[in-house]
């Protein structure tokens, strides 16, 4: 079974994050569902019970809105909070070996904003390098992430444009975990 946390500071105010999980539910996967900002409203994150749930799952995925260039503040504490020394690392911190990181996230500018002449400088794949580290660091399995562009209305994307991606994208998910 895989876990997914879930961490978008106001879900009911999403279209493309609460769309991926309406169509996760939606598709009767073998797949538990976090959201932290609901479990957590004051960040003040049980990490004993977040690693017990961790330690039930093969495969973790992060689904989130990608704000700043990263996380949002949630789940940057739940990282800070969670993957403890003893735990996620160090000498005896091993207990997240072999357990599959998946990153899912949806990006509300276009994929031209995030190239070296669009507004963003960056691509994508370039501000996933520290996720990739955090995999690593945890001796975790870092699959490629999940993402799409076009999640802003403000930025003239249509609603049936998100959600579309949105589903493609929970439809992409599933394909991958039925095969972790």
């Amino acid at each position: 079974m895989a876990l997914l946390i879930l961490a978008h500071p106001d879900i009911e105010k999403s279209l493309a994050n609460k769309t991926i999980i309406e169509s996760l539910n939606q598709k009767n996967m073998d797949i538990e569902i976090r959201d932290i900002q609901k479990r957590y409203p004051d960040f003040k994150i049980d990490a004993k019970k977040e690693q017990e749930v961790l330690l039930r799952h093969d495969t973790i995925v992060f689904q989130f809105p990608f704000y700043w260039y990263g996380v949002p503040a949630i789940l940057k504490q739940w990282y800070d909070v969670v993957l403890e020394y003893g735990f996620a690392y160090g000498s005896t911190g091993d207990k997240l070996k072999g357990k599959n990181f998946v990153l899912s996230f949806t990006v509300g500018s276009s994929e031209k904003e995030y190239s070296v002449l669009g507004e963003h400088h960056f691509r994508i794949h370039e501000f996933c390098k520290s996720f990739e580290q955090i995999a690593y660091y945890t001796k975790m399995n870092y699959v490629e992430p999940f993402y799409f562009y076009g999640t802003s209305l403000n930025a003239g994307y249509s609603k049936e444009e998100i959600i579309r991606n949105a589903e493609n994208q929970a439809e992409n998910l599933c394909s991958l975990l039925r095969t972790l």
